[in-house]
This record gives C-alpha cells, structure tokens and sequence, in this order.
C-alpha cells in the first residue's frame, strides 16, 4: 500500500507561511495544526517573507515615446482597414 502525495493549493500555503511569519505559534503548532511536517512549513514560511516585497514593488514604467508610436500604428491600421471596408462595399458581393 503505497501513500498517496498530497498536494497544497497556492492559497493554503501562503496562509500556512504567514501564519508562521507572524510567530505568534512555534512552527512545530502550526504544522501539526495543519498536518503537515514543520520543515515544509518553514519552506513555505521562507518563500512567503522571500516573495512578500514583490506585492508592494513598482510596476513597470510605460515609456510615453513606445505608447505613441503604438497609437501612430494603430490609428494607420485603422484607416486602412477603413478604406478596404469602403471598397469592398462598393465592389458589392463576391465582386460583382
């Protein structure tokens, strides 16, 4: 009879990581309050303050001269599918 590996969901091991950050409880608690072994808690106790300033860093910068250029060709694609629209109406159907 072979033991089955369980797997955590990503939510359960922030909460278990936090509540071991927090240091309220020794880790050895809050592993056998969850049933799971103290070194995996303090795995995930570790990822969590490792991971925990990326939450607050700064987003990525939008560099105005990129984001005008993207509208440029945008509107240009616009107006050329516009004018293809334009035409096929007056072609009329299948190019009569």
């Amino acid at each position: 009879m072979s033991k089955k590996r369980r797997t955590f969901s990503p939510e359960f091991k922030a909460q278990v990581g936090l509540e071991a950050l927090k240091g309220i409880e020794p880790v050895h608690a809050i592993a056998a309050r969850h049933k799971v072994h103290p070194v995996q808690v303090s795995q995930w106790k570790k990822e969590v303050s490792e991971r925990l300033p990326e939450v607050f860093g700064q987003k990525p910068a939008v560099d105005p001269a990129q984001s005008i250029a993207r509208e440029r060709e945008l509107f240009e694609e616009i107006g050329r599918l516009k004018m293809e629209l334009e035409w096929l109406k007056k072609v009329g159907p299948l190019g009569n």
